[in-house]
């Protein structure tokens, strides 16, 4: 079968015209098969041997888009990073000024909870208690 196929293309072969350039004058520059720039790139020529040693692995397309990929690992490094910036300045603190950051960490936990509990109330309730205070004030001014 292979063979038949090869003798038709023979034949073909046969039949197509050849350049007769070749044999009258030697001093013309001849041609050259002009290269596809998007083969010859750099970043095409990495992805057709990722994909040819994925596809020898019996790895198929992945299912997330690449974009998506990227910017998971992006995310992920940053993650990293951060976590490890946060240990080394964990590590850097001397113990007197670890002390000094819980104390104003309880601090700052017993001073919250007061806040919280005003910004809960309704907008109505804090208007009427500004307007208390104005109108008390305005009405020592009077006195005075």
């Amino acid at each position: 079968m292979y063979s038949e196929i090869q003798r038709e293309r023979a034949d073909i072969g046969g039949l197509m015209a050849r350049p007769e350039y070749r044999d009258r004058n030697p001093e013309l520059i001849k041609p050259k098969k002009l290269l596809n720039p998007v083969k010859a790139s750099r970043s095409h020529q990495e992805l057709h041997r990722e994909l040819l040693m994925n596809h020898r692995r019996g790895l198929g397309v992945d299912s997330k888009p690449e974009l998506q990929r990227v910017l998971e690992h992006r995310r992920r490094n940053q993650l990293i990073k951060k976590k490890k910036e946060e240990l080394e300045a964990k590590r850097m603190q001397c113990p007197f000024e670890q002390e000094l950051l819980r104390r104003q960490q309880r601090l700052n936990q017993l001073e919250k909870p007061p806040e919280k509990e005003e910004d809960h109330a309704p907008e109505f309730i804090k208007v009427r208690e500004n307007l208390r205070r104005i109108a008390t004030l305005t009405s020592e001014e009077r006195a005075l």
